[in-house]
């Protein structure tokens, strides 16, 4: 069985294939009477989008959103929001024939289905994670109190920013490619969101974060660190990232995603359109991932404690 939505309340469905004709999503259980334009959704996408820098992806992909339902004169009607982005740019001859490619989802989805979308690796290339950015401007408005801002900590292991292009120049020149870490924070997040035990925000948040293709490694607050502290230096609140036993503390929550180096690299003889670097344009993606999941859970939250 497939999966392809997310959520519990504020739920999505993405659809649509790298090299195919339009990738999109359809967000059901939106509260009715936001105000929404595709004016709204279209800035949170141009972040996202390939061909802006020499050190990303030269796919040349405008990604304008449509609005297809679910909003009437400018405001949300409480029923599903379709969302529809069209592939302008797509190559899919340039797949053609090729085999499964080393580091790539290729032969998992030839042995889970029996048959697989060659064309830039159809549902699990990071194209689809467009939709989900789309998705999130909607989620932004149903938590307007939250301030969520993600940026690029690492680069090829090295913290130093300066020193990032020269990296990147590097591997691209040499046909290979780099992994990245995102750092992300969440500031306005009430105390109380989450749940214990089944439903626990930084569970959830860890989830969402890893559904991202390419993220290896999630931590929120102290994360691998906190197993190398004694019990009373690992009691300061900072450490806990703003989450304890599953709920929001109302402190600033802490994440870090780390992306693996792209796997499309000319090293392994795989040809095509490629980021040298996927996490250059990762932090408007986890902010998308971590704004889905704090409009599920606020919206949650607000299902049983009013």
């Amino acid at each position: 069985m497939s999966w392809n939505s997310f959520g519990r309340v504020f739920r999505f469905t993405t659809w649509g294939e790298s090299h195919g004709p339009a990738i999109g999503v359809v967000v059901d259980g939106c509260p009715p009477g936001l105000a929404l334009g595709e004016a709204d959704i279209q800035p949170w996408l141009d972040r996202r989008r390939p061909g802006l820098s020499p050190r990303t992806s030269p796919r040349s992909e405008p990604d304008r959103v449509r609005i297809l339902s679910g909003t009437y004169a400018g405001r949300t009607t409480g029923t599903p929001i379709s969302l529809v982005i069209d592939n302008v740019d797509a190559r899919p001859g340039d797949y053609a024939g090729m085999p499964p490619r080393a580091g790539h989802a290729d032969a998992a989805y030839q042995a889970k289905y029996g048959l697989r979308d060659p064309r830039g690796g159809g549902r699990s290339s990071a194209r689809e994670t467009a939709a989900r950015v789309a998705a999130a401007a909607i989620a932004r408005l149903v938590v307007p109190e939250v301030r969520i801002a993600a940026r690029i900590a690492e680069v090829g292991g090295c913290g130093d920013e300066t020193r990032w292009e020269a990296l990147l120049d590097s591997a691209r020149t040499a046909g290979s490619s780099l992994g990245a870490l995102v750092e992300c924070v969440a500031e306005g997040v009430p105390a109380g969101w989450g749940a214990p035990v089944y439903a626990k925000l930084d569970a959830e948040l860890a989830g969402a974060l890893m559904s991202i293709n390419a993220v290896k490694a999630v931590e929120i607050g102290a994360g691998s660190g906190a197993a190398r502290l004694r019990g009373e230096d690992n009691a300061d609140p900072a450490l806990a990232g703003g989450i304890t036993g599953g709920i929001s503390t109302g402190e600033r929550i802490t994440l870090r995603a780390a992306f693996k180096p792209t796997a499309s690299v000319a090293a392994l003889g795989v040809e095509g359109r490629h980021d040298p670097c996927v996490g250059l344009r990762a932090p408007p993606i986890v902010e998308a991932m971590v704004a889905l999941v704090l409009a599920d859970h606020k919206l949650l939250h607000r299902a049983q404690c009013g």
